[in-house]
């Protein structure tokens, strides 16, 4: 089993305090985040911006993982995700991917297929119990 790591630190009431998220790997190093930075336009990341990050990194990743066992090789995959929060009941409501790849020799109906395939089956959206949806693009 691999494990990865990630603290956060809180201090103060919900709308006046503010914390820091530090992960192992120091990429995150004491980051700020707040309830200004998630449901405001304040300076730092939040929960659901670090979720976004992830979809989209994972996304590619399996992405790519597919498509080479499928014999293509990308010569790049751009991803874009947007998760959405419905501040009023304090819920995650969906994730969108916008994917923009540039991949030789795949046709449409392949490229889609995979697309979709690695949207379902990327381990961060098995972990997210909200919709998926996806726009796929050749570039």
């Amino acid at each position: 089993m691999i494990k990865h790591v990630a603290n956060a630190v809180w201090n103060g009431s919900i709308k006046e305090g503010n914390g820091t998220i530090t992960t192992r790997s120091k990429v995150l190093n004491q980051q700020q985040y707040s309830f200004k930075s998630r449901f405001e336009n304040g300076a730092g990341t939040n929960p659901d911006e670090l979720i976004a990050a992830s979809h989209a990194g994972c996304f590619a990743m399996a992405l790519s993982l597919i498509l080479g066992q499928s014999g293509f090789t990308p010569d790049s995959i751009d991803v874009q995700a947007e998760v959405t929060m419905d501040p009023q009941k304090l819920e995650l409501t969906g994730s969108h991917l916008t994917l923009k790849a540039k991949i030789p020799g795949i046709s449409q109906d392949k490229f889609n297929e995979i697309a979709n395939t690695a949207k379902d089956n990327c381990p961060v959206s098995k972990a997210l119990s909200f919709p998926i949806t996806l726009d796929a693009s050749l570039v």
